[in-house]
């Protein structure tokens, strides 16, 4: 997968793309973030840029860089991890990467490339090497041998032991747009606009959590969320109020409370999103997108100071379910706080 195709992270893309064309990117280096955001992606992207035999330019003006092809030959290696000179090294059945895994490596990296320009190691949840082999790596990390690069992906650098991270120049890719998550989620998981939205939406920028999430589970707790916002909007009477909180996940007879957790925060989403059009922001980076019309309705009744009272309200909501508050309870206070 090129750079190009990689969703988010622009500036990321740009910046390592131009260093790795003039030569001066770091041959050890750390790119870490929260799981599921495009890390992976983007080494493999590195390696077959510095590997490709028919580099591209793409993008315009100040923003222009190169790119691999992903059509040649060794893109195409690249992407099907036949390619003799990238090498990734990923955790066993045990969850960790050994000392065994480390050395060979390290051995194979005192050769000359066979078949492409650079050698690039890819280390994939770094965070595994355990201690032993973080130490038979350090000098490699050091002083890497000439054509070849280090790039170690991890979630959790502070795993890492201090002289690995010495030794790496670090990166940091951060969470996604929702837009860019729901793009993923239709383009390269066949998930229906609905389906994609509404994992998106309470996906805190990873794809990866967006796919360990039910999609059925996430379209009833934003549709719940978004029928409580429907129905308080024009201040109803309490006993609407009340059935309104029956209505939701745990807020009747059944203590439903991861059901009613997720629609909290399916909510808080949305007052997210309207807390966004109130003050005229950047459509892009709405949440939930595909509710545009009704987000708009919605702004009719709810002011910014009711939308950052109902943020707070939901945030208590939450706080209340961790400290095993009764769902029924919890429902019913917070359709009066709306």
């Amino acid at each position: 997968m090129p750079f190009r195709d990689i969703a988010g992270h622009e500036h990321l893309r740009i910046l390592i793309s131009r260093a790795a064309r003039r030569g001066s990117l770091p041959p050890s280096l750390i790119f870490a973030g929260p799981a599921g955001v495009g890390k992976f992606a983007a080494a493999t992207a590195l390696a077959q840029l510095v590997n490709c035999q028919q580099p591209v330019e793409t993008g315009a003006g100040d923003d222009r860089y190169s790119d691999a092809c992903g059509e040649c030959q060794s893109c195409r290696r690249i992407t099907r991890r036949v390619h003799a000179d990238v090498l990734v090294i990923e955790p066993g059945d045990t969850g960790a990467i050994k000392i065994e895994q480390i050395r060979d490596v390290v051995e194979r990296t005192g050769y000359r490339p066979f078949e492409g320009r650079r050698r690039v190691v890819i280390i994939d949840a770094a965070e595994a090497i355990v201690p032993a082999a973080q130490d038979s790596l350090l000098k490699t990390l050091e002083e890497p041998p000439n054509a070849t690069m280090f790039v170690l992906v991890t979630s959790a650098p502070e795993l890492l032991l201090p002289t690995i991270r010495s030794r790496c120049q670090r990166l940091r890719f951060g969470r996604l747009a929702p837009a860019d998550v729901a793009g993923i989620l239709m383009h390269t998981h066949a998930f229906e606009e609905a389906d994609a939205h509404a994992a998106a939406a309470l996906s805190d920028g990873s794809v990866g959590r967006a796919l360990e999430g039910a999609s059925e589970e996430f379209i009833t707790a934003r549709s719940a969320a978004l029928m409580l916002l429907e129905t308080v909007a024009s201040l109803p009477a309490p006993p609407r109020r009340i059935q309104a909180a029956k209505n939701l996940p745990g807020g009747g007879a059944k203590a439903d409370r991861d059901g009613l957790a997720q629609t909290l925060r399916a909510l808080s989403s949305i007052l997210r999103d309207l807390g966004i059009l109130d003050s005229r922001g950047d459509d892009r980076v709405l949440a939930n997108a595909d509710l545009r019309r009704k987000l708009d309705g919605l702004l009719r009744s709810f002011d910014s100071d009711r939308i950052l009272r109902g943020f707070a309200a939901v945030d208590r909501a939450l706080e209340a379910l961790a400290r095993n508050a009764s769902p029924k309870i919890v429902a019913d206070w917070l359709a009066f706080q709306l």
